[in-house]
């Protein structure tokens, strides 16, 4: 599915990252140091209450929002002080996302959804039929790939939006709770897949979410507490 890379190698670092929002009641330091180090073929769990900021690190470490301190290396490259183009080719190529909800195109099917992202990448429309149908085989929705998001099961439609974040063969997977749409049991398969999907192709993986007992199956489980992100403790 993907060429399987150098296990170990730093995919991803976080060093000492803050951000901070200014709003009319005066300043809200989300994040105030936060540092982690993420290595291809690791799956990492991220965890803590809702409000602590997960999805605010995600933004971080995706390229979305710039952060106000620290540094952000992705795929040895530092991104900080990138400007827009720049970082949103950096995005483009080695960083791939899913959400709790799957943001598939209604209008599109299930090839074409993983299609199009390779597409603006500038790959031809028959090479990314031709990996999306690759990607789409690896969980089992070939027989589905000319289903509409709106004919397909809610897990079916998130294994699709993982095949897409997938597309362009990114180093890093950032997920901000990926199952949390789903009932347990589905949840579950797809968590399993996605754990499969990391191991197989030494993609490295940050992974919010509130459900414990999916962060456990992981390589390991960090906290965000107080700004700053900590070993989890049970």
């Amino acid at each position: 599915m993907t060429a399987n890379r150098n296990k170990g190698e730093v995919a991803l670092d976080l060093q000492s990252v803050v951000r901070t929002y200014r709003q009319a009641s005066g300043s809200l330091e989300v994040l105030r140091g936060a540092s982690l180090t993420l290595r291809a073929g690791e799956i990492v769990a991220l965890v803590g209450p809702s409000g602590a900021g997960k999805s605010t690190l995600l933004h971080v470490a995706g390229l979305l929002e710039k952060p106000d301190g620290g540094s952000v290396q992705v795929d040895g490259r530092p991104a900080e002080n990138l400007d827009d183009g720049e970082r949103t080719r950096l995005r483009r190529d080695t960083i791939g996302f899913v959400y709790q909800f799957h943001h598939l195109l209604p209008e599109f099917s299930a090839v074409e959804n993983v299609m199009i992202p390779q597409m603006v990448a500038g790959v031809s429309r028959a090479a990314a039929r031709t990996r999306a149908r690759t990607l789409l085989d690896r969980v089992g929705l070939l027989p589905r790939e000319g289903h509409r998001p709106a004919r397909l099961s809610g897990g079916e439609q998130q294994r699709v939006a993982i095949m897409r974040a997938l597309a362009n063969d990114p180093r890093v997977l950032l997920a901000d709770e990926p199952t949390g749409n789903l009932d347990h049991t589905t949840g579950d398969l797809v968590m399993g897949e996605l754990v499969g999907l990391v191991r197989d192709t030494g993609l490295a993986a940050l992974v919010a979410t509130h459900n414990l007992e999916l962060a456990r199956r992981m390589d390991r489980i960090v906290e965000l507490r107080d700004g700053l992100l900590v070993p989890y403790a049970a």
